[in-house]
């Protein structure tokens, strides 16, 4: 695996390779090569913005020489119309988007760190203008709600043989509420939050609730007891309809 200072080294050499292209205006490091560098680990993505000139977006999107210059590319895709995915052959991984400046003001995202740019172009350009879109402030009455409903609808479908369906409807979208009413159950403890993806250093944030997941995901083929996991947590920290849990209960049994 690349070391943090591989990582950082390979971020500061596209910056340079922006800068030698004669069309580059800035490298901004996203996450944990952004702010949030005291997470930095071998295990880290180089998560980048590249600005360049007016007009010359579709050629750095077209032609990646800016960084197959710097180690061979073993594998990339364009996962959006602004960037790639892409593996370098030593290993390090990146996730990039290249906007030209006036992108910027339409683009939500976290605010990052400047790792290069000309010198004409103001530190301010690492900062979004577009507030990150709010989590939604759903209220503990349709978490929970949801969450019940989720267990029984997925549980008819695992006893109609639909057993990815009832997977996804146990494992994932009740437990995805189950991490939406962590901070409603326990305190968070300090740790760097993702404003776009909840269930990031999770069990870092909420231990107590995280000390409990193995029991709601435990698999394909693990789907009543999961739920029935879920159900209990449900009972022991809000109000559950006694006849929807008996219910639920009810497909569970063999």
């Amino acid at each position: 695996m690349p070391t943090s200072e591989l990582l950082l080294s390979r971020l500061n050499e596209i910056g340079q390779s922006l800068e030698r292209s004669g069309h580059g205006l800035a490298l901004i490091g996203l996450g944990s090569v952004g702010t949030e560098l005291a997470r930095l680990d071998q295990y880290s993505d180089l998560d980048f913005f590249a600005i360049v000139e007016p007009g010359y977006k579709t050629a750095f999107i077209e032609n990646l020489d800016w960084l197959a210059c710097l180690n061979p590319i073993a594998y990339c895709f364009k996962n959006s119309p602004d960037g790639y995915k892409l593996l370098f052959e030593d290993g390090i991984f990146c996730e990039f988007a290249v906007f030209e400046p006036d992108e910027l003001a339409h683009i939500p995202f976290a605010a990052g760190r400047v790792v290069w740019k000309q010198p004409w172009i103001d530190d301010s350009i690492a900062a979004p203008a577009l507030p990150v879109p709010a989590r939604s402030a759903a209220s503990t009455k349709w978490l929970v709600g949801e969450a019940l409903t989720n267990l029984y609808v997925g549980l008819g479908r695992y006893r109609r043989g639909e057993k990815l369906s009832a997977t996804r409807f146990i494992q994932n979208y009740a437990v995805d509420r189950i991490l939406d009413l962590a901070e409603r159950i326990e305190g968070e403890q300090p740790a760097f939050r993702d404003q776009f993806s909840g269930e990031r250093r999770f069990e870092q944030r909420f231990p107590e609730t995280a000390a409990q997941l193995s029991a709601f995901v435990r698999g394909y083929e693990s789907n009543p007891e999961s739920a029935l996991a879920i159900l209990a947590f449900f009972e022991r920290h809000f109000t559950v309809n006694p006849r929807l849990a008996r219910a639920i209960r009810e497909l569970c049994a063999d």
